[in-house]
């Protein structure tokens, strides 16, 4: 696994976005099979940031029903990385 593939996206919530204000705290949706050790070396590689702390939490999917049928969302993985003190936070989105 690439440190590129590690982290698939930000996860931009009420949740989130208090912790970033709050703690220093960011949420992303990370591969199935990263560990904090991958999770870390990827946003200090990507966002050039330092990482405090890492905790990963394993989503399972849901299930969704479409008129008779039923299906399944599949399982994903959460992790919340705190950064260190004096770090800059993370801005997703900029103003221009």
């Amino acid at each position: 696994m690439r440190i590129t593939d590690i982290i698939r996206r930000p996860l931009i919530t009420e949740k989130s976005t208090g912790l970033r204000d709050e703690r220093n705290v960011v949420a992303f949706e990370v591969h199935r099979d990263a560990n904090k050790i991958d999770v870390k070396r990827a946003v200090e590689h990507h966002f050039k940031r330092k990482v405090a702390e890492v905790r990963i939490a394993n989503m399972h999917g849901k299930t969704r029903r479409q008129g008779r049928h039923a299906g399944r969302r599949p399982d994903w993985k959460k992790a919340y990385v705190r950064l260190a003190e004096g770090e800059q936070p993370i801005e997703f989105f900029e103003s221009v």
